[in-house]
């Protein structure tokens, strides 16, 4: 079992930027890969970012891509996803999900969700 809690989000003027962070439970989080996903009012559930085990691999939705950067640090049991150059378009809930497999890009893919924080940007 995971338990996953997010925080680091906020409102922020277009152009800034945020670092999300995504806390987790228990002595097993190396073991899982890391997700970040969205969900906009209105809007399905989109994928944003995921992170393997090791933090070796990172995979990223083109609309983040060269904007975002995730990472982990697992001695601290956390992934981070550091957002520049924010656009309106990325508010949203944030919410970090884990699985022990690979990254995914798919949702239905992870097995544990954190309860979400939201992201405004305004313009």
């Amino acid at each position: 079992q995971v338990q996953l809690v997010e925080s680091g989000g906020g409102l922020v003027q277009a152009g800034g930027s945020l670092r999300l962070s995504c806390a987790a439970s228990g002595r097993t989080f190396s073991r899982y890969a890391m997700g970040w996903f969205r969900q906009a009012p209105g809007k399905e559930r989109e994928f944003v970012a995921a992170i393997n085990w090791s933090g070796g691999s990172t995979y990223y939705a083109d609309s983040v891509k060269g904007r975002s950067t995730i990472s982990r640090d697992n001695a601290k049991n956390t992934v981070y996803l550091q957002m520049n150059s924010l656009k309106p378009e990325d508010t949203a809930v944030y919410y970090c999900a884990a699985r022990l497999e690979s990254g995914s890009y798919s949702s239905k893919d992870y097995d544990y969700w954190g309860q979400g924080t939201q992201v405004t940007v305004s313009s």
